[in-house]
């Protein structure tokens, strides 16, 4: 209990600002041989011809791997999970991003790397790519992947994630008014200092050693065991100083290609990705496309909600089924609506694969219920922390997903945000509590989603 408000050092801090941290990218080997790829120059196209002999044959070029030398070509960090794989470590018949990886070279330096890169004789034949998620259900969208435009495998095989709570349409007839709205954050690059590094050292047992700037050891570690079809003994994984992450290091697959690599060269080797291949190829804070319409009455209480989500996943799954499973869990915000139906749909383009990002699933939408409520409140010349506090999650509340809140803090904040902005609020407000419902706060829209905390 010593710590327990206490001004405590870092304890990685001194290094930090003195520059004695030590990062994947410090780590020195000898002979380490510099790993390169030959990226995708198209959004999506077949790949109709493939021939990397010329860059074998290079002096100083000491292994190229392609899709061939994959002993495991696809496995996903959630397979583990039940979400099925679908994404190629690389590139085989098709690319279906600007970036995708097709083969990987290993030599002696960077430059001999490139040079290897770019002797790599390949022929694509573009196709039309799909960027725009809204046109993904058109009969006449280009198809993105081999399950169609959107992800099918939720529970039971659905092909969205549905939550239906109460009766939507009574909700609707009852209400005063509808006030809608359409909610779109774009994609946003995580723009780590420390890009995307591995080195991956083969040790005279047999073993691995591999150095990562992974946010999630054990993931990578998983992933390249599978991959690579050998057991976690066969690999040392270290990790643990991220040079800037926010959910953008938990889906690297530089760490496998670079096993690979050292499988088949029988040296060290090592790939620090340039600027440019972190804007261009990594992973994104995903686009999200959301559609809110709720039922509400003249004095501010929400009735119901319908609410339509896609999520751009990007050309393959990665964390997206889990991310927009964490999405519609709150879709209601910090608020309690008896009534709702929900769509949400992971669907694919043609973009760079997406993936988590601080609060992965619930900032997107939090940024769209708060503005609706906001909308609300304007339209109906209301209050807008009033308007919040009324139909704040409490004790005894149901969550969308019918989870009992025990010990919400949304009344609290707001009185706090409240107060924070100056803003004085009238004395019922002033009072209010997270404690149960009763009396005005319990109109009979809410009765029947309450429930005893104590049974749950």
């Amino acid at each position: 209990m010593k710590a327990v408000g206490a001004r405590l050092p870092r304890y990685d801090g001194i290094e930090h600002v003195t520059g004695r941290t030590t990062y994947v990218d410090d780590v020195r080997v000898p002979g380490t041989l510099w790993a390169k790829a030959l990226r995708s120059p198209l959004h999506s196209a077949t790949i109709t011809s493939f021939d990397a002999s010329k860059a074998e044959a290079m002096p100083g070029v000491h292994a190229v791997i392609t899709h061939a030398d994959v002993p495991l070509l696809e496995y996903g960090h959630l397979s583990a999970l039940g979400i099925p794989a679908d994404e190629p470590l690389l590139a085989k018949d098709e690319v279906r991003y600007k970036g995708q990886p097709i083969a990987v070279v290993a030599a002696e330096d960077e430059e001999t790397a490139m040079a290897a890169v770019e002797a790599i004789d390949i022929e694509l034949d573009e196709r039309t790519p799909l960027f725009d998620i809204r046109r993904a259900f058109d009969s006449d969208a280009p198809k993105v992947h081999q399950w169609g435009n959107w992800y099918t495998h939720f529970e039971g095989e659905m092909d969205r994630r549905q939550i239906r709570k109460g009766s939507v349409e009574d909700a609707f007839d009852k209400a005063d008014t509808i006030v809608q709205g359409v909610y779109r954050p774009a994609a946003i690059e995580h723009v780590p200092l420390e890009t995307q590094v591995a080195l991956v050292v083969p040790e005279a047992s047999g073993r691995l050693t591999i150095y990562s700037c992974t946010q999630a050891l054990y993931f990578s570690m998983g992933v390249v065991a599978a991959h690579l079809q050998v057991p976690l003994n066969k690999l040392k994984v270290v990790g643990g100083t991220v040079g800037g992450g926010f959910g953008g290091k938990v889906d690297t697959a530089s760490e496998t290609m670079c096993a690979l690599l050292a499988q088949k060269s029988g040296r060290p080797v090592k790939w620090r990705w340039t600027r440019e291949e972190e804007f261009l190829c990594s992973s994104t804070r995903a686009p999200w496309h959301m559609e809110i319409a709720d039922a509400v009455t003249k004095d501010g209480w929400i009735l119901g909600r319908k609410m339509l989500t896609l999520h751009d996943s990007g050309a393959y799954g990665r964390f997206s089924p889990y991310g927009l499973t964490k999405h519609s869990f709150h879709h209601t915000g910090a608020y309690t609506i008896p009534n709702l139906e929900f769509d949400g749909y992971v669907v694919f383009t043609n973009r760079v694969p997406t993936t988590a990002m601080r609060g992965f699933g619930v900032t997107s939408v939090s940024f769209a219920t708060e503005t609706h409520m906001s909308r609300i409140a304007d339209l109906l010349g209301l209050d807008p922390y009033e308007v919040r506090l009324k139909n704040a999650n409490r004790i005894g509340d149901t969550s969308p997903n019918r989870i009992v809140y025990t010990d919400p803090s949304t009344v609290s904040v707001v009185k706090a945000l409240a107060g924070g902005m100056d803003v004085e609020l009238q004395p019922d407000y002033a009072a209010m509590t997270r404690d149960p419902r009763e009396g005005d706060l319990l109109p009979e829209h809410l009765v029947g989603q309450m429930a005893n905390p104590e049974d749950h």
